[in-house]
């Protein structure tokens, strides 16, 4: 009986093992995928781990093409991808407890200010779903120092549809060729945009946006152009798709003049709200 018992024990756990076989190639057939991580099945004395396969957001917008443009000054002398001001992945960010809703300011208002709400195809105020505050960079030690807090946060999380795409802000600047923005830097989960024609973000608005799937042909006339000495970099059109959201969220950042300000501004960056 002991040997009944493992024998079909074993034949169910081959039949599983087989059935997990084909369900994986018939995913990969269909396309991108990842896998995560193992699922135990079974009984309590046999355990079989099968592979638990996702669906990979695709990155790329079909048709999509990006235009380039002269910058308006010295490339920068700090590689992009390890600069702090360029690079929001150098200086990092920590959750904080920030009000997830609109805050009205005081002050002067700019009409031609980049409209977060088209970040998205249809424009829109996204529910408000995380909320961070960035690192100041020391510039002395060339190293990170404390937590920003000149306002409550500094990057906000927005709720997203897993693959959506993703837009430039629009405003009501234009750099030369109708474009509203530079890209200062862009890589597979993270860009950031400049509207003006300067490599820096000394004057100006910046936009950095954290777990966007930027498309593969913009980051590579990106890494061609910053190869080529930064002479010329990618320029965007307001409101142009340049990527997807990796899954339910993206981060945003808006900066003027080098100062990171409050994204969550109704006088700013939602206007219309």
């Amino acid at each position: 009986r002991i040997k009944m018992k493992k024998h079909s024990q074993l034949l169910v756990g081959a039949i599983l093992f087989f059935l997990s076989l084909g369900a994986l190639v018939l995913t990969l057939a269909n396309g991108p995928t990842e896998t995560t991580y193992a699922q135990r099945t079974g009984s309590s004395n046999e355990m079989l781990y099968l592979p638990l396969i996702m669906k990979q957001v695709s990155c790329d917008l079909p048709n999509a093409s990006y235009d380039q443009i002269p910058i308006a000054s010295e490339p920068s002398n700090i590689p992009a991808a390890q600069h702090p001001d360029v690079n929001l992945a150098i200086r990092g960010y920590e959750p904080t407890n920030a009000a997830l809703t609109l805050v009205n300011y005081a002050g002067g208002v700019d009409p031609n200010a980049p409209q977060l709400d088209t970040l998205f195809a249809t424009p829109r105020l996204p529910q408000f779903s995380s909320a961070y505050q960035i690192y100041r960079w020391d510039w002395q030690c060339g190293c990170r120092g404390e937590l920003m807090d000149s306002w409550d946060t500094n990057l906000l999380g927005m709720k997203t549809t897993p693959g959506e795409t993703i837009h430039v802000p629009d405003s009501g600047y234009d750099i030369g060729g109708n474009h509203d923005v530079m890209v200062l830097y862009a890589a597979e989960n993270r860009i950031t945009l400049k509207y003006t024609r300067e490599d820096n973000v000394v004057g100006g608005y910046t936009i950095h946006i954290e777990d966007v799937c930027v498309d593969p042909k913009l980051i590579n006339l990106y890494n061609t152009l910053n190869a080529a000495g930064r002479g010329q970099l990618p320029a965007l059109e307001g409101h142009q798709a340049f990527g997807r959201s990796l899954g339910s969220e993206i981060k945003v950042s808006v900066r003027d003049v080098g100062n990171f300000l409050d994204p969550r501004s109704r006088k700013d960056w939602w206007q219309d709200y």
